[in-house]
């Protein structure tokens, strides 16, 4: 098998909303659209983030109503400190302070207006090499 590119798919209710914040806040841009969907990327992000609304009829009867729920976009960035900064400064609403764990991870955390949770991180010292 060979992979040839990555997305992730969430389902949220507002499909614009969510592409809207990816792109005002995290530099995406949307690389194809349609009623209920839009698909983002950018070239350093290494897979597209794909919104989908719920209940649409392509989406299997069992996945139909799910919602976005327990998942985490996480992006790891050079500048942790500067990306939070920044965020405050365009009234994004940080939702996790900065922290930083016994393995070496510091992350803090954003929400967008569908509950998505995006995280940005960045390693301290050996424990993330």
């Amino acid at each position: 098998m060979k992979i040839t590119a990555s997305a992730v798919s969430l389902n949220v209710e507002d499909v614009a909303a969510s592409g809207t914040f990816l792109s005002s806040h995290f530099g995406f841009r949307e690389e194809m659209a349609a009623d209920g969907f839009v698909s983002l990327t950018r070239e350093d992000a290494g897979m597209n983030v794909i919104f989908l609304r719920r209940g649409l009829s392509s989406l299997p009867d069992d996945q139909r109503d799910d919602h976005a729920d327990g998942v985490i976009l996480a992006f790891v960035v050079d500048s942790l400190e500067t990306e939070l900064a920044r965020l405050t400064d365009e009234g994004v609403a940080i939702t996790m302070p900065l922290r930083e764990e016994p393995w070496g991870e510091r992350a803090f955390q954003v929400t967008d207006p569908n509950g998505v949770i995006v995280q940005l991180v960045d390693w301290n010292g050996s424990a993330g090499k």
